[in-house]
């Protein structure tokens, strides 16, 4: 049932009367003249009578309307107008209850003066006033740094200052140490440094595949005319582009696009953007938006957009990891500043889809980190000690969970928490054999017994609270194999979804009590048991997937089907070598011509291979 809304002093009936149905956007006012909620509607009438209807009021919005004294309204001429304005008040006063994006800094570019006679590259941030090229944006100044680190080593374009540039009559240490070609004191001719120039604009414009091609070709040439060391030169530097663009994993895309991915857990939202320009990766960005209660990641998405790009370069792309609610909303008011059509894009297929996952990947890692926080994990062990009437603070928490595909190659995993957070060096996982195919209850008194039989034999510590995933049955069964082995010091703790599975509505079930345990709303400890869950559940399945597809090891090149002595020779040409090719991906194999994806998979199980669990 919806929690019923409370009295307020605040006349919602008087209030809404004389409200217009126009566009525009309200600010919610709590007794202190606080704005704690900003909103856009394309019907004021209707969008703020909503959060006054009891059958659709949240535990958010009961909360939230129980403050609200006053509500102010602006109305504008259209609801892209509406979410403009929205955009800049949730900026300016970051209201309490609005999912708010904290970074609001401008982003660097790097620049090329090309109308020098010998060019400089450098980091530029602010008004674009210098003329000459303009790459990025870069997601900070550190992938800034980077990538004019890695262009020193590759092309030697200088970097230097123009005042210093001027003033030299030696080469500088640059030089010495292989930087740059010191064009300053004229060791290098105007043709062959306009060379490393074009090299550098194209591998910025993400048109490495055909500059590794030219290379090729130079390469190719210099040892046909004997000349070894130059060749060498060209060889070196076809492997420094490899390994770079290997890294960058968008090989041959030539679009501007962002990809955006969020995660949410234990009330705590992490978005993390990927920067993609001209087909080149540029690094990547996470933000951690201010959020009251646990938010749907299409929420956070719907809030991020706008925060983050309204007063920003947008590119003519967005995919993300959850789509909108009003995507074409968006869309239409980001073409507007942009000047362009901008797409918001989901459900991607090929290489787009790689980085999504690339991207969710990153923002879960993220998320982890985040909780894994030594102070906050502290005071959710409090709380956890509080909810549970423990007498003393827990020092050791040790979770299980079940995966398997029906029934098959069953995985049992056991994470472990202390006072710090999670403990990965005592993490264990259990291949589950000798029951009956999908019997979870079986499953989780074998690997409970396995794991408290070396206790016995004193090979860990023993956990203060046992958290199993599951319901009576399975805390009946992890009690019954602690009992076998006359263990009976260690708190039993059953972790069950709830009826709806939604996170914060897990029951807690224990061995001596009925009824679940209710626990406060959003008590911290509850947000410590949810992450230790879902860490066992993660470990679960990451053990159940090597299980269930172990790689095969082979020995050479030459014992893969469908790869000649042609295909072989370009490619070791094209990697410069076996040790090469044996650090390359998937997406970098299959980008040399003759190299299907199929072929480009089957090289990098030569080199990789996964051990048994």
């Amino acid at each position: 049932m919806s929690p019923e809304l409370p009295e307020n002093r605040f006349d919602i009936k008087a209030f809404l009367k004389n409200l217009t149905t126009r566009p525009g956007i309200y600010k919610m006012l709590n007794e202190q003249g606080e704005i704690i909620y900003i909103g856009k509607a394309k019907n004021l009438k209707n969008r703020v009578s909503s959060y006054f209807k009891k059958p659709s009021a949240s535990t958010k919005q009961h909360r939230m309307v129980s403050k609200i004294v006053a509500i102010e309204v602006t109305v504008t001429h259209t609801e892209g107008e509406a979410l403009l304005l929205e955009c800049q008040l949730i900026k300016r006063h970051k209201p309490q209850y609005n999912i708010c994006l904290r970074d609001d800094r401008s982003y660097p570019y790097i620049f090329l003066s090309t109308e020098h006679d010998f060019p400089q590259i450098t980091l530029h941030r602010g008004a674009k006033k210098r003329k000459g090229k303009y790459f990025g944006p870069y997601p900070g100044i550190g992938a800034i740094k980077e990538t004019l680190k890695l262009l020193q080593r590759i092309f030697l374009v200088r970097q230097c200052d123009d005042s210093i540039y001027n003033n030299r009559s030696r080469p500088c240490l640059q030089h010495q140490i292989e930087r740059c070609t010191a064009p300053c004191v004229g060791l290098i001719d105007k043709a062959a440094y306009a060379k490393d120039v074009e090299n550098t604009i194209l591998f910025l414009e993400g048109k490495g595949g055909l500059l590794i091609d030219q290379l090729i070709v130079n390469m190719e040439q210099a040892s046909a005319n004997l000349e070894y060391e130059r060749a060498a030169g060209f060889r070196d530097q076809i492997i420094k582009l490899r390994s770079v663009l290997e890294k960058q994993f968008v090989l041959g895309d030539r679009g501007d696009v962002d990809i955006i991915a969020c995660a949410t857990k234990a009330g705590v939202a992490c978005v993390q953007v990927f920067f993609i320009r001209n087909g080149q990766h540029l690094g990547n960005k996470v933000f951690f938006p201010k959020i009251t209660d646990e938010h749907d990641p299409a929420a956070i998405i719907q809030a991020f957009i706008p925060q983050y790009y309204l007063d920003k370069q947008i590119p003519h792309e967005l995919i993300v990891s959850h789509q909108p609610e009003e995507a074409n909303l968006l869309m239409e008011v980001l073409a507007s500043r942009a000047k362009h059509a901008v797409a918001i894009s989901h459900n991607v297929r090929g290489e787009r889809s790689k980085w999504l996952e690339m991207a969710c990947t990153n923002a879960e890692n993220s998320l982890l980190s985040k909780l894994s926080d030594k102070q906050g994990i502290y005071a959710r062990f409090l709380s956890l000690q509080e909810e549970l009437d423990c007498k003393e603070l827990p020092k050791r928490l040790e979770c299980f969970d079940i995966s398997h595909t029906q029934g098959d190659q069953t995985v049992a995993s056991c994470v472990v928490f202390d006072r710090e957070g999670p403990v990965k060096s005592a993490y264990r996982r259990f291949n589950i054999e000798g029951i009956t195919a999908g019997d979870d209850y079986a499953a989780i008194h074998q690997a409970v017994f396995r794991r408290f039989k070396r206790l016995k034999q004193g090979e860990h510590a023993a956990p203060d609270i046992l958290l199993i995933d599951g319901g009576k049955g399975q805390v009946h069964e992890a009690q019954k194999a602690l009992a076998e082995l006359d263990i009976n010091n260690v708190m039993i703790v059953g972790v069950s979804k709830g009826p709806d599975r939604k996170p914060g509505m897990e029951k807690l079930i224990l061995v001596d009590q009925e009824q679940p345990l209710d626990i406060s709303p959003g008590a911290s400890g509850l947000l410590l048991i949810q992450h230790i869950r879902d860490e066992a559940h993660r470990f679960a399945i990451t053990g159940h997937r090597q299980r269930r597809g172990k790689a095969k090891k082979q020995s050479s090149l030459e014992a893969i089907p469908g790869l000649g002595p042609k295909r072989r020779q370009i490619l070791l040409k094209q990697f410069g070598g076996l040790q090469g090719i044996s650090q390359a991906g998937v997406d970098a194999l299959c980008s040399v011509d003759g190299i299907s994806r199929q072929l480009a998979q089957r090289i990098y199980e030569l080199f990789h291979h996964q051990d048994d669990n």
